[in-house]
């Protein structure tokens, strides 16, 4: 990963280059990739996060999670995906109508289905599918896009990255389309799966759940508003630890795909220049010789000080959920953002048992086989 563009380059199949696009941050190399990972550093930078996103993110959960009844039957996977979609075409293309949402909803379902897929692009193949949703998906921001240049950017037209995208780069549609495809594509499912993640662990872990719930419960009497302020979101030591601990435990980025650029030597194996290297992130993360009892799901391991060098995770080589090197996840900070508060709008609205047995998938990416189906209960009153 710090090699990228001298000894290896990330390199993907020519069929999920033509899905994410040719002119997208994922797949371009070079120069024109760093423009587009600065670009997007840019758009989701701390600042950008307190001004435009915190807010708009909590709307978006108390619009999606906490209108459920009590004693309602959830599969909890549809509802994360559903928010994590929500939450991205809200923020990337200002996209606010229920109806707007819905279908691009679906179309990325299909789109994200037909990633790993077999690459035959013929009629009922998941792959063909996943075309026809791409041509969906760039019509309909290309539409979103001469909207904004001939109306303005009310409300009505959105005001998210897209927005900005376009006031202040100077970039051709195609590559704006393919950009916005690329960062809700590597935003929407990586967020969904954590956030369905860290309930599934916290259900096996209820001593970390009730720290969480006691943490989340002193927020939400300490402010008289519905909408936590940047403060309160800083006031969530545990909820960083349980954070930490589910993308550690259950990455989704559990490998990468890299090319040798040139012959690499590394320790006593050859790799010839154009083979291809699949470093896989979980190897480290599930080390019994990095960290013990590297399998239990123990929130409480980062506040450990021989964990704090390694809990770095944009620099330290034991811990990396989000890549690294030039290619490091620039929407990192905005999930964690997203995670924490579908955590406590989550734990603070509802108590929930677990209706079914669920074991974890962890390839070709971590997934729950059921998707864990929880009967809720709403909670009256933090206690």
């Amino acid at each position: 990963m710090q090699n990228e563009g001298r000894l290896f380059q990330s390199s993907y199949p020519k069929s999920f280059r033509d899905l994410v696009g040719k002119n997208g941050v994922i797949t371009m190399q070079g120069e024109q990739q760093r423009k587009l990972h600065g670009i997007a550093s840019n758009m989701m930078r701390l600042e950008q996060l307190k001004f435009h996103f915190l807010k708009d993110i909590q709307l978006v959960m108390l619009r999606s999670i906490c209108n459920f009844s009590d004693d309602q039957v959830i599969v909890l996977q549809d509802v994360c995906r559903k928010v994590a979609i929500n939450l991205m075409v809200n923020q990337l293309l200002g996209m606010s109508k229920e109806s707007e949402i819905e279908e691009m909803a679906q179309l990325f379902s299909d789109f994200v289905d037909g990633c790993l897929s077999l690459p035959i692009n013929l009629p009922h193949f998941a792959y063909h599918t996943a075309m026809k949703a791409r041509k969906r998906i760039v019509s309909k921001i290309n539409s979103t896009i001469e909207r904004r240049r001939t109306e303005g950017g009310s409300e009505d037209v959105g005001n998210g990255v897209l927005g900005r995208l376009l006031d202040e780069e100077s970039l051709p549609d195609e590559a704006v389309a393919d950009f916005i495809i690329n960062l809700i594509f590597a935003g929407n499912e990586t967020t969904a799966k954590t956030m369905l993640l860290a309930i599934y662990f916290l259900a096996q872990s209820p001593e970390a759940l009730k720290k969480l719930q006691e943490e989340h419960d002193a927020l939400k009497k300490a402010t008289a508003e519905d909408i936590l302020s940047w403060q309160d979101y800083k006031a969530m030591p545990f909820t960083q630890c349980v954070i930490d601990e589910t993308l550690r435990l259950g990455g989704i980025a559990i490998w990468l795909m890299r090319e040798a650029k040139v012959d690499v030597s590394y320790g006593d194996f050859s790799i010839p220049r154009g083979c291809f290297v699949v470093p896989f992130l979980s190897a480290v993360h599930l080390d019994e010789n990095i960290y013990k009892g590297a399998l239990s799901f123990d929130p409480w391991r980062w506040t450990d000080p021989e964990n704090q060098e390694k809990r770095n995770w944009r620099s330290s080589p034991f811990f990396s959920p989000f890549g690294g090197g030039a290619r490091f996840c620039p929407g990192a900070e905005l999930a964690r953002l997203q995670i924490a508060l579908f955590l406590h709008y989550f734990v603070t609205t509802y108590r929930w048992r677990q209706l079914k047995e669920d074991r974890m998938s962890f390839f070709p990416s971590a997934r729950l086989v059921n998707g864990l189906q929880l009967r809720l209960t709403r909670r009256t009153e933090a206690p």
